[in-house]
């Protein structure tokens, strides 16, 4: 039997990354035999209150990879405005393609089949940053991160990376 397409581009962007690692995380499958299931360690960002953390997250792909978007859910907690209490990821990539329902966010800033990988995990990274309080999964640490981003939003954090730091090679 042949591997669909999608089988195909996973395996090809899996060993493109375990010969050429990109900074900032690393990825593998959760079972060598489901392309379609894989585990990411992130390095929080430096010079962000993550630096330090070691963050776990498994991507899901769909059957229709690239034309459809993975899941992503950090098993890891996290205290972060898009990402909500069950550890699922809120960014526009890894939104379904097409027009927003409700106007919120530009189809190219959607999921595109051209996205790997790589652009994932750099978005990822990218939004631990610098998160977007405008449209959050998680309200509480949204209004914290507005309201009091050097207090508590801060020691939640802290208690995250710290905790990460702990668990991380488990």
């Amino acid at each position: 039997m042949t591997e669909p397409q999608s089988a195909l581009l996973l395996r090809r962007q899996l060993a493109e990354l375990n010969k050429n690692p990109v900074e900032g995380f690393s990825a593998g499958l959760i079972d060598d035999n489901d392309l379609y299931r894989w585990e990411v360690l992130i390095i929080g960002p430096p010079d962000t209150l993550y630096e330090g953390g070691v963050f776990k997250a498994h991507l899901t792909f769909p059957k229709d990879y690239p034309l459809r978007p993975p899941k992503m859910k950090f098993i890891t907690d996290i205290w972060h405005p898009n990402v909500d209490k069950n550890g699922d990821v809120c960014i526009s990539i890894l939104h379904e393609p097409g027009e927003d329902k409700y106007g919120y966010e530009k189809p190219e800033e959607r999921w595109l089949p051209i996205h790997t990988v790589e652009t994932i995990m750099i978005s990822v990274i990218s939004m631990l940053a610098d998160p977007n309080g405008d449209s959050p999964a998680n309200v509480d640490a949204a209004k914290e991160w507005r309201e009091d981003r050097h207090g508590e939003f801060k020691r939640k954090v802290a208690r995250c990376v710290r905790k990460s730091q702990e668990t991380a090679f488990e």
